[in-house]
């Protein structure tokens, strides 16, 4: 008895020692960063910017592998999938981690199950949008024209079954007004549409937008975070133009597949945070759309995940959306 029990003492020990070796060693390959967004999305964008400073940090490549489509369940089901050596990482989005959960009666992976929490990336807020010269200056000339015409006016979004389409209803139930939805395949095809007068309007991520915004192109009504916006200091919040308490934010994360060893995790969160607390890189991050967070330990990236569980799965219940 004494034996078996010093035999495991000592494979407990090399198992410990052996991933203290290897979250010495680690990276000794290339790491990859699989998405479920195409190249030139907002998140592909933050992911490129954060995969080459890593990369120069750790001394090898981060590779972009981009799995669009499925409503990031491509994506999703390749990174759970892989092999959780610390060699790939997911670089996900709340639809992927949390609303796929309430939208799908059955997933190819399981949003919590097969993911461990990495690090948290930035929030992503989302705002209404107008082409410039449209007539609707203001978050509450969009309500009253709303309100004037129900079901006239339109607002594009990616669907009632996405992250974009799925806040459009739900500031729309709030606001009391019933403008006409209007799903596109993407919101590239919305913002096209948007500026050549099809639409009335769109809720769009900035990190897909912004660049419209500053460009003149477009104008920003309302954000959906709690906070304004930095570089969008004039534009109000959702929250304080009558809606008090409204926060529909989307966010990236860095997860892997369950199993990575924790050392590796544990690396990997120090150094991802270090590089988003570096004002060079928050700033570069903030030109795209989105806001960097670097406050989050593996356990608190933990705790947020299941906040918003909590937190979608009772909007999903508010507008109505059932699993399919």
């Amino acid at each position: 008895m004494r034996r078996r029990n010093l035999t495991f003492a000592l494979t407990t020990s090399a198992l410990v020692a052996g991933a203290g070796l290897r979250a010495q060693t680690w990276p000794d390959k290339p790491v990859r960063f699989v998405l479920s967004q195409p190249p030139g999305s907002g998140p592909d964008n933050v992911a490129r910017l954060l995969g080459d400073r890593l990369g120069a940090l750790w001394g090898q490549p981060v590779v972009i592998d981009n799995k669009p489509g499925g409503q990031n369940t491509i994506g999703a089901q390749a990174a759970a999938r892989a092999a959780p050596d610390g060699s790939t990482f997911y670089f996900a989005t709340t639809a992927a981690l949390v609303t796929n959960a309430y939208l799908f009666k059955s997933l190819p992976y399981d949003t919590q199950k097969d993911f461990a929490p990495v690090a948290f990336v930035a929030r992503s807020p989302f705002g209404l949008l107008v082409e410039a010269n449209s007539p609707l200056r203001s978050l509450q000339a969009f309500v009253d024209k709303a309100k004037a015409e129900p079901g006239r006016l339109t607002l594009g979004n990616e669907g009632p079954r996405t992250f974009s389409g799925m806040i459009s209803r739900v500031m729309a139930a709030r606001l009391k007004i019933e403008p006409n939805q209007v799903p596109y395949a993407s919101i590239a095809v919305a913002t096209q549409n948007l500026l050549g007068g099809q639409v009335d309007a769109i809720v769009a991520d900035l990190a897909s937008t912004a660049a419209l915004v500053r460009s003149g192109k477009l104008r920003l009504l309302a954000v959906t975070s709690s906070q304004r916006v930095v570089g969008f200091e004039s534009v109000p919040t959702l929250a304080e133009s009558g809606l008090p308490g409204f926060e529909m934010v989307g966010w990236f994360a860095i997860v892997a597949p369950t199993g990575t060893p924790t050392a590796v995790l544990q690396r990997v969160n120090r150094d991802v945070n270090a590089v988003l607390a570096e004002p060079a890189m928050a700033e570069r991050i903030a030109a795209i759309g989105p806001i960097a967070d670097a406050t989050m330990g593996v356990d608190q990236v933990s705790a947020f995940l299941r906040g918003e569980h909590q937190s979608w799965s009772a909007a999903t219940k508010e507008i109505g959306l059932l699993p399919e």
